[in-house]
């Protein structure tokens, strides 16, 4: 029964001729391709015309003896594994045939199945070592393939107009481009390998990155955003992004940076023209709003309602005009950052519960609820302007009470939720439809429904909250439907 494996080549070398057919009996049996030679110079002709994997040799033979053509096979291809057998088997030649490179040594007489298990071991060697070969083989060309990817990715980023750095969860830059060194105002000396505060020298910005690049801001979110300026002309926007691997493990970041300086020029343009219109109207506007009133307290009794009406009114909408003016000088100190200067230690429960407390006159008006529910534990000293913090709690909770039915809950509730103090504003007023989640923080930009028609304001309530938050690196959320009410909450960094 002939035995199934991989066809093998084995050249058999012998000169005594019953020895050499009994190997080839054996060998083909195992289904192995069998070449026979019964001597030296014999065999080097058959491996000049064909390759070979195994080679069995005669130590002893007329003219080239075992040891020689072992050497000459090997200077043909020493890859080929040699066999030694031989009726002089001593421990000192097995030895000496070992060192020189033979894979192992049959003493004669041998049983056959001492040539089959040699043989198979043989070939098991074979066959591991044109695996270990083919696998060497493929991680040379997937390194080559990567070398050329990361050359293909380098060559795309240094081309990219955008500027753009990457850094490792250590903080240190592995990747930067031209755009980046020019947007920085830096020379082409600068290398990649160093700590990212090598190249930017804003502690906020790089703190932001590493916290990033070591996967401590929730991906999932909108990308973070930092405002830097260089050589205190130049505006940069940088936006960050995290860069995970397929096992969704952090292992840097990647940040874009663009180039806002015509913007904000634009917009501080725009700001010190609308702060000056708003300032040279306040002092004509608030003269005109004291002299109706005067008109109003001295009205004889002679003139008609009508005309106390329209006195009225025109009180009213000064009153509102001036509110506008002021709400705009406040975005404007806001934008030109005038604000937060009286920074001190605030205990943010005690400055809540003064708010809650002087608002709660109005909605007790309108037959609400407002009450405050602070933290079981102490809140943390929190630095900041109060009055900013009033400005945002008040225009906060002010609208709850003015976006609220008649009868409605308004709960305030403080409290420590990891590095950040969050503040939460909740009604079971009108309610937002989501698709104006977003636009309601825009300037002068009110939602309009049967229930809010009636309900006066300038539309900068919530901007102005949204420009204090943000100046100080905070966040502010809304989570609303209509008819189920409002809930704005406030995260203020410790």
């Amino acid at each position: 029964m002939v035995e199934t494996t991989d066809l093998l080549k084995i050249l058999v070398v012998d000169d005594e001729r019953d020895i050499r057919e009994g190997i080839e009996r054996i060998l083909k049996r195992m289904g192995y391709a069998v070449f026979k030679a019964d001597r030296g110079e014999e065999a080097l002709g058959i491996l000049e015309k064909q390759t070979v994997d195994l080679a069995i040799l005669d130590l002893k033979m007329p003219g080239m003896d075992g040891m020689e053509l072992h050497q000459r096979i090997r200077a043909i291809d020493e890859k080929i594994i040699v066999i030694i057998i031989t009726g002089y088997a001593t421990i000192e030649t097995a030895i000496d045939a070992m060192k020189q490179g033979v894979y192992d040594f049959i003493p004669k007489p041998f049983e056959p199945e001492h040539l089959r298990i040699v043989v198979r071991r043989a070939h098991e060697k074979l066959r591991l070592t044109m695996e270990a070969e083919a696998l060497q083989a493929e991680r040379a060309r997937t390194l080559i393939d990567l070398d050329m990817e990361k050359s293909r990715i380098r060559t795309i980023v240094e081309s990219l107009p955008t500027a753009v750095v990457v850094t490792n969860t250590s903080g240190e830059v592995v990747l930067m481009n031209p755009a980046f060194l020019k947007s920085l105002d830096l020379d082409d000396s600068f290398m990649a390998g160093n700590k990212l505060a090598s190249y930017v020298q804003n502690e906020g910005f790089c703190d932001m990155v590493l916290k990033l690049s070591r996967g401590e801001i929730d991906a999932g979110g909108e990308p973070p955003t930092y405002e830097l300026v260089v050589s205190g002309s130049k505006y940069l926007m940088a936006r960050g992004q995290p860069v995970l691997n397929e096992n969704n493990e952090c292992m840097g970041a990647v940040v874009t940076f663009a180039n806002i300086t015509s913007l904000k020029m634009l917009d501080q343009l725009k700001s010190e023209f609308v702060a000056k219109v708003s300032h040279e109207l306040r002092s004509p506007l608030s003269t005109i709003h004291e002299q109706l009133a005067m008109v109003l307290k001295e009205t004889s009794v002679h003139e008609t309602d009508v005309d106390q009406h329209l006195i009225e009114r025109a009180k009213e909408k000064t009153h509102g005009l001036i509110s506008l003016i002021g709400d705009l000088l406040d975005l404007s100190r806001i934008e030109a950052g005038g604000v937060s200067h009286n920074i001190q230690s605030i205990q943010v429960v005690d400055l809540l519960k003064s708010i809650v407390d002087f608002l709660g006159i109005r909605a007790q008006s309108k037959g609400q609820t407002l009450s405050f529910e602070p933290a079981s534990e102490e809140l943390p000293l929190f630095s900041a302007d109060p009055m900013a913090l009033e400005s945002i709690f008040g225009n906060l909770i002010a609208n709850a009470i003015n976006y609220s039915q008649q009868g409605a809950d308004i709960v305030v509730k403080a409290e420590q939720a990891g590095q950040y103090i969050q503040v939460q504003v909740i009604d079971n007023g009108f309610g937002i439809a989501p698709k104006y989640h977003e636009q309601i923080f825009d300037r002068f930009y009110r939602v309009k429904n049967d229930n809010t028609r009636y309900i006066t304001g300038t539309g900068l309530g919530l901007p102005i909250v949204k420009g204090l938050v943000d100046s100080m690196n905070g966040a502010i959320k809304l989570d609303s439907d209509v008819g189920k009410g409002s809930t704005f909450t406030v995260l203020l960094p410790v």
